[in-house]
């Protein structure tokens, strides 16, 4: 009724109202009637339109109320839905599983349909365990579409025969649909058939198959001569082993077959092409097309081939593309491709070779090299089978030759031509030739057409038509030509030709020619053909011009996309060369290595972060032409793009209202920083995503707040850059909102490489969000191969870091890895797999290097990328964690290199230090720097800082002639800005009158000549040099009568007389058995009144036994050789004739090597290791013929070297090497050794300490006295050697130990010290024991030596006094003189020295009384006389003499 009362109104609305005429406006009746009449016609038509809008506006109602009353429905209905989901509803299956049985390798499918709400989750089970598509990639293919759930199993093995399950879950409860799948055998196939006969399988033509494909070849290089595959691994569906899928290979759009140089395989899962044999003709854009149900799986990368090296260096690389043209009987035209000359001389010419087909062996066919790329080769044998190949010419040499051509036959290309096929009846094919169609025929007719087929600067080919009638007989032509208006003249009048091509080289510049062409058989000469049209030689076309304007743009992190303008002038372009620069380098390199044919091409191979410049060439068959203009620098970095989508998303805790995620990086980050990751959720049973976060998340981790209980979300991660925000990651599992009670911890995430090397690499992981009931106290680390579920522990014990070096991987091989927390409840949850990574380390990868600088002497270590980006960022870290700013170390980067210097070096900074290169492959490296290292590199750190100038030969002087004396000395290396200066008794003094001062830098000699050398000279001569930073100096001593009457005897005579005595052998020196130094030498021209003395340092050395000069040879003993015994030693011989003298100086390598010497004899002679018992512990001793602290010696205990310290005291006496263990206890226990080496040899003598097989008490199997703990002993505070001035006190205070208290005696030289005013014992509290002189002198010196001992034990420790008086330095023993205790610590005066008797010291140095020596004649250095001035300056000056402890290389002469 409503709707009725509407149209009612409606119509009321519309109706018109009666129309009545004003008064003003009333017409006659004419008038009227006329009016009527109009008005009717009118009406009618007005009546018309009113009724037409009447009906539509009727329409329009209606359409507008059935559109509301349609919303009214959808709006009603659409309630009912929301009404009926608000239900909820545990899941139920609509459609079940069914059971199957198949044969052995065909797919079968399993399916349901499943309702609930929320909407179910359905996984796949098999037998009970999770299906998981990702453990036989290709096999299991799960689907969920339109509420169908499916499982595909690709191809079914017997062992597929199992039960599977769907399993529906949602918040409301589970609901399972199971059936069973057999897969059987077919009989003859290894088991009985159960089914009965075999059914007839429908032939699967390759294109049905449904192929994917996985890893693909990827931009690949090569070189002549080598070999390489390109292969893509593909799954197949359904895989049958009988039908492989149909696979073609393309290069440069161009179908490959196989061939000896091509081969091709398709099955296993892969597709392969291989060139076992390349050539630059292979070089181009490949291309594997695969036909499947849905069309085609397409693949292409390029494959660049380089020039293998050249036989001569310089020459070019070889042509390529070599073909053959215009085949006839006897000629053929070889054409072929230059190559690219980069940094070579311009090409010359081409030599073409050709070899007969069975043959090795190739004939050159032009004698000349030729400059085009083409030529034309006649002479060939007809039905003889040839190959072709070119070689390039330059200034340097020849190139490889190029690749043969194809087999070329040479035949008439005409005789194909002569033959006619005749159909009869429409189904016979009757061949007939020209020749049966001519009759009989003698003569030939005449070539027609002769004209140039070819005209080029250095030869015409000329080509005409056969003759007709031809004949029988076989035909030959001849040629003749005719310059200009001349006569004609025959050009091959040696060879026959039977082709109608013919090459002519002999042409004059500039002259033109006509030819006409003569048939000939051997029944005579046809008719001249009609003379060609004038020919003449024309300049060549040349080379292309420049390419125009070339632009270089990014494209990936390897590659350059490079496009240029084509040259205005193309003269039949072959293609285009590419070569590249680095920016700041000299030499080019190509990019390609055949003509490529397009104006743009991608160079490929380029090293991340550089920066290039590009130029291109035009090639034809000319040659290549000028080069374009360079590029503009362009960076290799990859186009900016929007990041591909983050993956792998999972949940690291959940506490029933929040859920963590983590996830991983995109593997594309588009060309710019990801600075930005975006959150989607939805639930699991709906469509629509919802916004987690509006601000960007910045790392890989987000906790998802406000979340339901009991309701599975799916997530999903965008990720963005500079470029904007990228696509969504696909939908993660549904993960349910429940809170983790575990105890247990959770997973381990963020797991990464570093260092992925053939053999190792480096996992690091992050720790778990979620710790359980406790702490994580460690970690286990999983590996399994690639698509292997067979996972190994790599650790048998927990790791506490949270990173582990992987070694003993296979090179080429890829694995995965998954890291599991452990606390003190268990073991938590497996965190995600890795991502697969293969062990290869990266092209061109380095390693971190460790080094001082050279200018500043800074420690520093350095590392080079192979690969870098715009945005890269090296990150260094110590022990793997981040160094940041931090006081001791500084990290700066340049270009492609980043060092970390060190502030202040010392062993905190010992560990293991690592780089990674961000927004790269994986760049990185590590370096672990030892306490060795580090010292090493401080050594050399403190020499840079601190530089000496290092000197060959210290400060000496010579006499010379007319009494002039030469002070000098020589540097190993001089600089030419180096200064000097010499000081005479503390005065600088300058080249002048009386001396000179020079040096020449290429020898390092610096010296100074003293023209007149007086007493006034006398003292103490230095040079102090400066030579860039490096300093030194050196000081000399020059006093005394002997160096003046030298002088002065130098003016009248020379030092020694070519008819005197002198050396015929020089002083060297021999090692006895007993290890006894003698320095030796041979003497010639002396008679018994010659007198022969010894001399070190010039003092002289007066042996027991007195040289016998007749006897040819002299020798001096030095037994007990140590460093005592270094020096200038000097042996003089003299006579009324003359005098000769030999100098040998021990120091450097002579001493070395008479240690070495010695060590080779004493290690030989050396015993086995022994063990004794002291009062301190034990004692292991090793006897020898003599031992000194100079040889090589090491002691080892288990493998480790052992350092002289409390614990482990290392010692010896002449005849054996000891080392003390003080306080032995079980860690002492283990196999001991003793190393001698004698710089060539190691002796080697051991002790097992373990106590195995010894009969001594149980601990150690050692007596108990050496392990007495609470023995008596000496804890510190004494020296083992003490210098102390004349009427000074001495006071030796140490502590002892022990318990009971020990007792305490004081000796010196072996006998009992008693306690006097002169020298008082005392011992406070039982721990202080203290020995004091009043006023020490001369007789006080000697061995002093306290025993500490109880009733477990005791200590005897030994302590030298040596006193000196004022003023004096402390004496040296004399050579020949024992060196006992006293002796070496009473000091005499200085200018009354005891003169040496014997050069052979007492063997055992006991001590005894100290004795006043006596006075001596002869004085080493004279006492100054009173009121003469002392050379040496007074001590409250600084003296240019160096320390007590430096020696003067030549000290004065006595």
């Amino acid at each position: 009724q409503s709707a009725q009362q509407v149209q009612t109104q409606a119509t009321e609305a519309m109706a018109e109202p009666a129309y009545t005429v004003p008064a003003s406006r009333q017409r006659t009746a004419a008038e009227t009637e006329e009016y009527q009449r109009v008005s009717s016609n009118v009406g009618k038509g007005l009546a018309v339109i009113q009724e037409e809008l009447h009906r539509m506006r009727i329409a329009t109602k209606a359409q507008v109320e059935s559109i509301a009353i349609q919303k009214e429905v959808k709006d009603m209905m659409k309630k009912r839905v929301d009404l009926l989901e608000e239900i909820p509803k545990m899941p139920d299956f609509l459609v079940a599983l069914r059971p199957h049985t198949v044969w052995e390798k065909t797919p079968v499918k399993l399916f349901c349909t499943v309702e609930g709400n929320p909407r179910p989750i359905v996984k796949w089970y098999k037998g009970g365990v999770p299906v998981d598509p990702l453990s036989a990639p290709g096999k299991y293919k799960i689907e969920s579409k339109y509420g169908v759930h499916s499982l595909i199993i690709s191809r079914c093995v017997v062992s597929d025969t199992a039960e599977y399950s769907a399993v529906a879950t949602n918040q409301h409860g589970t609901a399972t649909s199971k059936a069973m799948v057999t897969v059987k055998r077919p009989s003859g196939a290894g088991e009985s058939c159960q089914l009965g006969l075999v059914p007839h399988l429908t032939e699967i033509h390759p294109s049905k198959l449904e192929v994917t494909l996985l890893e693909r070849f990827p931009v690949s290089f090569g070189v002549e001569g080598s070999s390489i595959s390109l292969t893509c691994s593909m799954v197949v569906v359904p895989d049958l082993p009988n039908v492989p899928p149909l696979a073609q290979w393309y290069r440069d759009d161009t179908l490959l077959k196989p061939s000896n140089l091509v081969e091709m395989s398709v099955g296993g899962g892969a597709a392969s092409l291989t060139l076992p044999q390349l050539a630059k003709d292979d070089e181009g854009l490949y291309t594997l097309r695969i036909f499947t149900k849905d069309g085609t799986a397409e693949h292409s990368a390029y494959l660049f081939v380089s020039d293998a090296p050249a036989a001569v260096k310089g020459a070019p690389g070889a042509p390529m593309s070599v073909k053959a043209y215009d085949v006839n009987s006897d000629y053929v035209l070889v054409a072929w491709k230059p190559p690219n000359t980069v940094n070579e001389a311009p090409i010359t010419g081409y030599f073409v070779d050709r070899s007969v087909t069975g043959t090795d062996s190739w004939v050159q066919c032009n004698p000349a090299p030729v400059k085009v790329c083409k030529f034309p080769v006649s002479g060939l044998g007809v039905g003889h089978s040839y190959y072709f190949r070119v070689r390039a010419v330059n200034s340097a040499g020849i190139s490889r030759p190029s690749r043969k051509s194809s087999k070329v036959t040479a035949i008439d290309a005409a005789e194909s031509q002569r033959l006619q096929v005749i159909k009869i009846e429409g189904k016979y094919d009757i061949v007939i030739k020209d020749d049966d169609l001519e009759g009989y025929v003698t003569l030939p007719g005449e070539p027609t057409d002769v004209h140039a087929s070819e005209i080029l600067k250095s030869y015409v080919v000329l080509s005409w038509k056969p003759p007709s009638p031809r004949g029988r007989a076989p035909l030959w032509y001849v040629i003749e030509k005719v310059p200009g208006t001349g006569a004609w003249q025959r050009i091959n009048t040696a060879v026959k030709l039977h082709s109608p091509r013919y090459p002519v080289f002999d042409l004059q510049d500039g002259q033109k020619y006509q030819f006409r062409v003569f048939s000939v058989n051997m029944y005579g000469s046809s008719e001249a053909s009609a003379p060609s049209e004038p020919i003449q030689k024309v300049d060549e076309d040349g080379v292309p011009s420049a390419p125009g304007k070339i632009v270089a743009t990014r494209n990936t992190k390897s590659s350059v996309f490079v496009q240029w303008e084509a040259p205005q002038h193309l003269k039949n372009l072959l293609g285009y060369y590419i070569d590249g620069r680095v920016v700041g380098a000299k030499e080019w390199f190509p990019c390609n290595h055949k003509p490529f044919r397009h104006n743009r091409f991608v160079v490929h191979g380029l090293i991340p972060g550089e920066s290039y410049v590009f130029r291109v060439q035009a090639v034809n068959i000319f040659g290549l032409s000028e080069e374009s203009q360079e590029s503009s620098p362009i960076a290799v970095e990859p186009a900016l793009a929007t990041p591909s989508a983050p993956y792998g998303i999972t949940m690291l805790s959940c506490d029933g209202s929040s859920m963590t995620l983590a996830w991983k990086k995109p593997k594309h980050s588009g060309g710019s920083k990801v600075n930005a990751y975006y959150i989607d959720k939805r639930d699991a049973d709906t469509l629509v995503w919802k916004e987690v976060n509006l601000a960007a998340v910045t790392e890989r981790i987000c906790t998802v707040d406000n979340l339901t209980e009991g309701t599975f979300y799916e997530f999903r991660i965008q990720a963005a850059n500079l470029a904007g925000v990228g696509l969504p990651s696909a939908p993660s599992m549904p993960l349910k909102c429940e809170a983790w009670t575990m105890e247990e911890p959770g997973p381990a995430y963020d797991l990464g490489f570093r260092e992925v090397r053939g053999q190792s690499l480096v996992l690091l992981w992050k720790a778990p969000v979620y710790t359980g009931a406790s702490a994580v106290t460690g970690y286990f680390v999983d590996m399994a191969k690639k698509g292997s579920s067979e996972f190994v522990t790599l650790n048998g014990d927990p790791v506490s870091h949270r990173y582990l070096q992987v070694t003993g991987l296979e090179e080429g091989s890829s694995y995965v890895f998954r890291v599991r927390a452990v606390n003190s409840e268990g073991v938590g949850k497996t965190s995600e797999l890795s991502e697969p990574v293969c062990a290869k380390a990266l092209p061109g990868t380095t390693e971190i290097v460790a080094g001082v600088d050279e200018e500043t002497g800074d420690v520093f270590l350095s590392f080079e990328a192979c690969e870098i980006c715009e945005t890269s960022k090296f990150e260094w870290s110590k022990n793997y964690k981040p160094i940041g700013d931090c006081p001791r170390a500084t990290i700066t980067a340049k270009g492609r290199t980043s060092r970390l210097t060190f502030t202040n070096p010392d062993k905190d900074d010992l560990g293991r230090y690592s780089v990674v290169v961000t927004d790269t492959d994986g760049v990185s490296s590590s370096y672990t720097l030892t306490e060795d290292a580090l010292n090493t590199m401080l050594e050399l750190s403190y020499a840079i800082r601190h530089p000496v100038v290092p000197l060959k030969h210290n400060l000496n002087y010579e006499i010379l002639e007319k009494g002039h004396v030469r002070f000098w000395l020589q540097a190993v290396k001089l600089s030419p800005s180096v200064s000097y200066r010499f000081i005479v008794n503390d005065k600088a003094v300058t080249s002048g009158e009386g001396q000179k001062i020079s040096h020449d830098v290429a020898s390092g000699v610096i010296q100074m000549t003293v023209d007149h050398f007086t007493r006034a000279n006398e003292g103490t001569y230095t040079v102090q040099i400066n030579d860039g930073k490096a300093k030194t100096q050196s000081s000399l001593v020059l006093v005394g009568d002997a160096a003046f009457r030298q002088t002065q005897n130098e003016r009248f005579s020379h030092l020694v007389s070519t008819a005197g005595p002198h050396f015929s052998e020089y002083l060297d020196f021999t090692v006895t058995e007993d290890c006894t130094v003698m320095l030796t030498c041979k003497v010639a021209n002396v008679k018994k009144d010659t007198a022969f003395h010894w001399y070190k340092e010039d003092d002289e050395i007066v042996p027991e036994t007195a040289p016998n000069v007749m006897s040819g040879s002299c020798a001096l003993p030095l037994p007990l050789f140590s460093r005592k015994d270094q020096g200038v030693y000097k042996a003089v011989l003299s006579d009324d004739k003359g005098k000769d003298t030999s100098v040998f100086d021990i120091s450097g390598k002579v001493f070395d090597d008479i240690i070495n010497a010695i060590a080779r004899n004493a290690g030989a002679s050396a015993s086995e290791l022994v063990m004794q018992c002291t009062p301190e512990g034990i004692r292991l001793q090793c006897y020898m013929n003599y031992y000194t602290e100079e040889m090589k010696t090491v002691w080892k205990h288990k493998e480790s070297k052992i350092a002289s310290s409390e614990k482990m005291r290392i010692g010896g006496t002449a005849e054996m090497a000891w080392m003390q263990i003080c306080d032995p206890s079980d860690k002492e226990k283990g196999h001991y050794a003793i190393e001698i080496s004698d710089g060539v040899t190691t002796h080697t003598r051991t002790f097992d300490l373990s106590g195995q097989g010894m009969t001594l008490p149980p601990r150690l199997n050692i007596p108990d006295v050496c392990f007495a703990p609470d023995r008596g002993r000496v804890v510190g505070g004494l020296p083992d050697v003490v210098t102390i001035m004349e009427e000074k006190s001495l006071s030796l205070t140490c502590t002892v130990w022990g318990e009971p208290t020990p007792e305490v005696t004081w000796f010196k030289n072996e006998q009992e010290v008693a306690s006097n005013e002169h020298t008082r014992v005392t011992f406070d509290g039982g721990k202080f024991a203290s020995l004091v002189i009043n006023k020490v002198t001369t007789d006080d010196s000697g061995k002093y030596s306290i025993n500490v001992r109880n009733k477990y034990g005791g200590e005897f420790v030994e302590i030298t006094v040596s006193v000196y008086r004022h003023g004096e330095p402390i004496p040296e023993p004399k050579l020949g003189q024992p060196r006992t205790a006293a002796a070496a610590a009473a000091a005499a005066p200085q200018a009354q020295p005891v003169p040496p008797k014997s050069p052979a010291p007492a063997k055992t140095p006991t001590p005894s009384k100290p004795q006043t020596p006596a006075q001596s004649a002869k004085s080493p250095t004279p006492a100054p006389s009173p009121g003469t001035k002392s050379p040496t300056p007074p001590r409250s000056v600084k003296s240019p003499t160096p320390p007590r402890f430096m020696k003067s290389p030549t000290p004065p002469r006595k």
